[in-house]
């Protein structure tokens, strides 16, 4: 049994707590937050396990294995630091941090002392976005044309982040997990509509190999809550529907065919194709627990995780570089490509 520790009890901290005490493979054996209160609540849910607001406490405890870290972007990098060099396996909420400079050192700690270092891209274990790889995976859909996402909603604005850094991070950790090309550029818009505060609405158009394009629309002002993506393959699309209690995944046999010379493809006949409909069946496990399960599995083994260090960096970089288009009106950003034989 792996005993963990986690550091941060907020708004994603106690299911941190409930995944490992219930995964099998974990068990908690301390909390640290700064609010007195939010100790309380998870002594008297989870009698027994040592509360603290001190997490050097925790991560410099002998009896932890392992340490999961659930507080603000700006302080990831030096608590998984610090757990690193005290000799625990590390499990970070996203984004792995506020740099790719801060995200290569973490990797360089945990591949010296043979640590896992994994990051929390907790959509990548969901039963829906893991059949969307499968379907990419097996050319199914044919050549990916274009990846597009709306995740919008009223809320909840963060203090330390942008709304690209809070919620485009799960989007840009989906398009690199179920698709094979790799991020080279990206243009970014956005604006702040609250006291000079950070962007609370944005726009993403990430540019990838070949003829592949990706859209994200990222919103902390939608008076609805949307989570919508569009696949679209040459032979077929997919609507992945986050907010659906049933079918989230639909697959459509629908496209264009050209008819003609490809070399004069405009005066080339345009049909449509208009075929049937499916709703693969998914896996309903929570997808926390299976992300958990995963850990476990790597501390266990010393396996790579899906979503490790390396996962975490392209994202931060995807991220940087929007950033750093958004400051510049939309200004094209070429993204620099991850070191190869990166490792954790």
């Amino acid at each position: 049994m792996i005993k963990t520790a986690v550091v941060g009890y907020g708004y994603w901290g106690p299911n941190l707590v409930r995944n490992f005490a219930e995964s099998g493979r974990t068990t908690v054996v301390g909390v640290s937050d700064l609010r007195e209160d939010r100790l309380v609540a998870a002594q008297r849910r989870f009698p027994g396990i040592k509360a603290t607001n001190d997490a050097a406490e925790l991560i410099n405890d002998p009896n932890v294995d392992a340490v999961a870290i659930s507080t603000p972007v700006s302080s990831h990098f030096d608590l998984a630091m610090a757990a690193l060099k005290a000799g625990k396996h590390v499990l970070v909420e996203k984004p792995i941090t506020s740099t790719s400079e801060q995200a290569l050192r973490l990797m360089d700690e945990a591949a010296k002392r043979r640590l896992t270092l994994m990051v929390d891209h907790t959509f990548v274990y969901t039963g829906a976005v893991r059949k969307i790889r499968d379907l990419v995976q097996s050319n199914d859909l044919g050549d990916i044309l274009y990846y597009d996402s709306v995740r919008v909603n009223l809320g909840l604005f963060q203090r330390d982040v942008d709304v690209i850094w809070d919620l485009a991070v799960h989007d840009l950790s989906i398009m690199n997990y179920v698709l094979d090309s790799r991020a080279l550029a990206v243009t970014a818009t956005g604006m702040s509509h609250v006291n000079n505060g950070p962007e609370n609405i944005a726009y993403l158009t990430v540019f990838c190999g070949g003829n592949l394009i990706g859209h994200v629309n990222v919103n902390w002002l939608s008076p609805v809550k949307l989570r919508r993506t569009l696949i679209g393959g040459s032979r077929k699309m997919i609507v992945y529907d986050d907010m659906e209690n049933s079918e989230k995944v639909k697959v459509y046999d629908k496209g264009i065919t050209i008819n003609g010379n490809p070399e004069t493809t405009y005066q080339a006949m345009i049909g449509y194709r208009s075929g049937d409909m499916y709703a693969p069946q998914l896996e309903v496990t929570e997808a926390l627990n299976v992300e958990l399960r995963h850990f476990a599995d790597c501390v266990e083994s010393g396996a790579t995780p899906i979503t490790g260090g390396q996962a975490g960096l392209a994202v931060v970089q995807i991220l940087e570089a929007a950033t750093r288009s958004m400051r510049n009106r939309g200004q094209l950003i070429e993204i620099n490509q991850p070191p190869m034989g990166a490792v954790a």
